[in-house]
C-alpha cells in the first residue's frame, strides 16, 4: 500500500484517494463478506475478508501519512481493548453467568467512553447513526436495556407490536402521511425489540424473508416465460396460483 500511495511511482488512483472516498468501498466490502457468510462459501469468504483487510490497510496507510497512527497501532489498540473487556480471561476475574458477562462488557465500554475527551456522555452517544436502520434500532435498545430500561420478557414487545399496529391502522384511515410514516417506524422499532428479546437479528430475519420472496418470484417469472406468457398480462388470481406453487418449490 505504501508503494501504491507513493506520490511519484505509485498508482494515480490510489494516490488521490481520501478517507471519505474510500469509505463507500469499505462499506461495500463488509456487505460482500456478509453475503459470502450467508452463502456459506468459504473460498469466497476468504477472498472477501482479504478485500476487507485491504480497506483497513488503506485507511491505516493514509493515517500514517498524516502522522496520526499506523497499522501496528490499530492492532495494538484492539488487542488492549480485548484484554480490558475480558478480565475473566486475561485477569482471572470470575464470571458465573452470561448476564454478568454482558454487564461487565457494558461497564468497560462506558468507562472507555468516559475516558475519551469530548465524548458524548449519553449511553446512546456511541451508537453510529450510519448503521442500517434495523441495526441502529437494535443497538439503541441494547444500550438502554443495559441500564435496566427494558421489558422483563418478550410479552412486553409483543403487546407493544399490537398497540403500534392499531395506531398505524388508525393513521391510515386519517390519511396523514407524516403520521403513517411515524407509526410504521414505531411498529418496526417494536419488532426489533421483540427480535432482541428472542436473541434474533431483525436484519438477518428480513434478509432471509427478502431472499425467500426473491426465489419465489423468480419461480413465477420462470414459469411464465416457459409458457410464453407475459407477467403484466396475469391476473391476481393467476399470480396467487403460481405463488402457491412457488411456496412448495422454494
Amino acid at each position: 500500500m505504501a508503494r501504491l500511495r507513493d506520490p511519484v511511482n505509485g498508482c494515480p488512483w490510489d494516490v488521490k484517494q481520501t478517507f471519505e472516498t474510500i469509505a463507500p468501498y469499505t462499506l461495500e466490502e463488509v456487505y460482500e463478506v456478509l453475503d459470502a457468510i450467508e452463502r456459506r462459501d468459504m473460498a469466497d469468504l476468504r477472498d472477501e475478508l482479504g478485500d476487507l483487510l485491504l480497506q483497513v490497510v488503506f485507511h491505516a496507510r493514509m493515517a500514517e501519512e498524516a502522522g496520526n497512527f499506523d497499522f501496528e497501532a490499530i492492532a495494538g489498540a484492539i488487542a488492549d481493548k480485548l484484554e480490558r473487556r475480558h478480565p475473566h480471561v486475561f485477569k482471572g476475574q470470575p464470571i458465573t453467568t452470561e448476564a454478568e458477562l454482558h454487564q461487565t462488557w457494558a461497564e468497560k465500554k462506558q468507562a472507555e467512553k468516559r475516558a475519551k475527551q469530548g465524548a458524548d456522555e449519553s449511553i446512546l452517544g456511541d451508537v453510529p447513526p450510519a448503521l442500517p436502520a434495523l441495526m441502529f434500532a437494535t443497538k439503541l435498545q441494547e444500550r438502554a436495556a443495559g441500564v435496566g430500561f427494558d421489558w422483563p420478557d418478550m410479552n412486553g414487545p409483543l403487546a407493544k407490536i399490537e398497540e403500534e399496529l392499531q395506531e398505524l391502522k388508525a393513521e391510515i384511515k386519517s390519511g396523514n402521511k407524516a403520521k403513517i410514516t411515524e407509526e410504521i417506524g414505531d411498529l418496526l422499532f417494536s419488532i426489533c425489540n421483540l427480535s432482541r428479546h428472542l436473541k434474533l437479528s431483525p436484519e438477518l430475519s428480513l434478509k432471509s424473508s427478502s431472499n425467500k420472496f426473491k426465489n419465489r418470484f423468480q419461480y413465477i417469472e420462470k414459469e411464465t416465460k416457459n409458457n410464453n406468457e407475459n407477467l403484466k398480462s396475469k391476473s391476481l388470481d393467476e399470480f396467487e396460483e403460481l405463488w402457491q406453487k412457488a411456496k412448495k418449490k422454494a
